[in-house]
């Protein structure tokens, strides 16, 4: 399997860059990082994990830019947001960094995507919270658009962009949603809690999954890959990625016997000497 990681990056944690290099000089495939643009003091949303919110969730450094300044001083380390909160961005903007990414770093970039649970956050961005999941399908196929190899226009339900010239485009190759039918941009991954809508979601417009905890999987991985192969796609190509994982020598056994192929390991935000003693730590599991 190849281990990637997680982290809250912070203005008080390890820099992108000792991180980056830190990673790859130990041999791990990956970097994946979060995203919150702000946290409003004034929340009724419940903490995902339960309790107070930590403050390391108000603190997140920009993903893209974080992830930039990581390309930048590797040459093997994949990188990756986990997640990217589409419903939070223009979609015009965002299909261009996310393309820039993807070209600058020779193809390295996953695009880790979801729908958020803070929905005070999402309000300030104008989003309206019970039509959060249809607007992240609109704007992924406004994305894909632009990043077409020729300019084609898009007209969905939320936005709309006419045909353009857009560049750079992204490396990585088309990939088929269907015979026929080519999906344009990075690797994409969906994150969220196993479910009906979010499978469904998966097997329209992704790549695979980013299961968050990677818990229940025995149970879930089945759902998904029907689901997957009943739209149509090809169940060789379905990718599932555990995120955000407390590893133990059991649990990665588990899910290389599932055919789990990456699993992303969470480390601590914290400063560099703590990040450094967790890697040595999971170097067990390269």
């Amino acid at each position: 399997m190849r281990i990637a990681t997680t982290v809250f990056l912070t203005d008080r944690t390890v820099s992108p860059v000792r991180l980056a290099r830190s990673l790859e000089e130990r041999g791990f495939a990956g970097l994946y990082l979060p995203e919150h643009t702000h946290i409003p003091v004034a929340r009724e949303t419940a903490a995902p994990m339960g309790g107070e919110l930590p403050e390391m969730y108000g603190r997140t450094l920009d993903p893209f830019v974080a992830l930039a300044q990581a390309a930048a001083v590797t040459g093997r380390l994949h990188l990756g947001t986990g997640i990217t909160l589409v419903a939070q961005h223009d979609p015009i903007g965002l299909a261009k960094q996310v393309a820039t990414l993807d070209h600058l770093s020779g193809g390295r970039f996953t695009l880790g995507i979801g729908y958020g649970w803070n929905v005070e956050e999402a309000a300030d961005h104008g989003v309206e919270w019970r039509t959060r999941r249809e607007l992240v399908r609109d704007r992924m196929a406004l994305m894909r658009a632009l990043w077409a190899p020729e300019p084609v226009a898009y007209v969905g339900e939320f936005s709309c962009v006419q045909a353009s010239s857009a560049h750079p485009k992204p490396v990585q190759a088309p990939r088929e949603l269907a015979p026929g039918v080519p999906l344009h941009g990075p690797r994409t991954l969906i994150g969220g809690a196993a479910g009906p809508k979010l499978f469904t979601a998966i097997a329209d417009h992704a790549d695979g999954w980013l299961p968050i905890g990677g818990g229940g999987l025995t149970e879930s991985l089945p759902v998904l890959r029907r689901l997957w192969e009943t739209a149509g796609r090809d169940p060789k190509a379905l990718q599932v990625v555990p995120y955000a994982v407390q590893p133990t020598p059991g649990k990665m056994s588990h899910y290389a016997d599932l055919g789990i192929e990456e699993v992303v390991l969470q480390l601590p935000s914290a400063p560099e000497a703590e990040i450094l003693r967790a890697l040595d730590v999971y170097a067990q599991y390269l």
